[in-house]
């Protein structure tokens, strides 16, 4: 399988200020790819390298086969692209708009309509009269429209109400099902996990893991409240593998578990067990992990 995006060493520094520091990715075609990461961490930075918008520093990125740089109007071509804050004509309205895309970069306008009808987006009234929400229709409209090889999606979801963003995931992976490649910078964990195949983590300019999605949920912490008939004691659950946090207060165990709750539920199982509860195990507490120093602090990014 190919690669739709491939960078090698790209750093970008704006004067003294971090951007990107030596980051290495390979995204395949046909899968849905999210980089993950707080503002300020260089997620747009990055977007804006492999487009060519901005120059790196050093290192270099090849995108659909192509040479950001040397080849930077024939990969916009192949692209469809919604930067993070959609800036736009505001005097036109958006139905204007997207005939002026089409024409320009021959999109199909009956896709835009459909799109349009889709996200219940007014074709008839002006980009200035828009609420922030459906600003964000449009650039969403304008990125599909042209049914481009790959998708490259800048807090897609920004501004959208839920049941919206239900669609545009939909969409998502309507397109990945077609063999169309998307990158998606995202700081939206639950988004991720639901249309994205693997997920980069970017880490103030630094990509500090690459892995699937299954890879991650696995080694994420399950929270686990078990009452039984009987007092338990502690020493019988915290030798278990992946489980910590044990805490029992005589019929009623908590604790967390990482990956598998099997070691768990086995030993819970030599007891009479009224009752169990767990959450769902997600990506934030991962995540998170990444973006805690030593003193258990969130970082944040340089801007």
């Amino acid at each position: 399988m190919t690669e739709a995006i491939s960078t090698a060493g790209l750093t970008k520094f704006y004067g003294e200020h971090r951007g990107v520091i030596d980051v290495n990715l390979e995204i395949r075609e046909g899968e849905v790819f999210g980089l993950l990461g707080p503002n300020g961490a260089g997620k747009t930075t990055c977007i804006r390298l492999f487009l060519d918008f901005i120059h790196p520093t050093s290192g270099s990125a090849t995108i659909l086969g192509l040479d950001s740089r040397a080849d930077s109007v024939r990969i916009r071509q192949d692209t469809g692209y919604l930067p993070g804050e959609f800036v736009t004509y505001e005097k036109l309205t958006v139905l204007d708009l997207l005939t002026y895309f089409a024409n320009l970069r021959g999109g199909n306008l009956g896709r835009a309509k459909t799109l349009a009808d889709r996200f219940n987006l007014d074709l008839t009234r002006k980009i200035g009269e828009l609420s922030r929400g459906n600003r964000q229709k449009v650039g969403l409209v304008q990125a599909f429209m042209s049914d481009p090889r790959l998708l490259i999606l800048d807090e897609p979801t920004s501004a959208l109400d839920p049941l919206l963003q239900q669609e545009f995931h939909r969409l998502v992976l309507e397109e990945a099902a077609a063999g169309k490649t998307l990158f998606i910078s995202s700081h939206m964990l639950s988004e991720v996990e639901i249309i994205c195949d693997r997920v980069g983590i970017i880490r103030e300019g630094s990509l500090v893991t690459v892995e699937e999605v299954s890879a991650l949920r696995e080694r994420a912490l399950t929270r686990v409240e078990i009452e039984f008939n009987d007092p338990v004691s502690p020493a019988d659950f915290e030798a278990l593998e992946g489980v910590t946090d044990v805490v029992v207060s005589d019929h009623r165990l908590t604790c967390s578990v990482t990956g598998s709750v099997d070691s768990l539920i086995k030993a819970a199982a030599r007891h009479t067990v009224n009752r169990i509860e767990s959450a769902q195990p997600g990506l934030e507490e991962v995540f998170l992990a990444y973006y805690s120093d030593e003193t258990g602090k969130e970082s944040s990014g340089a801007a």
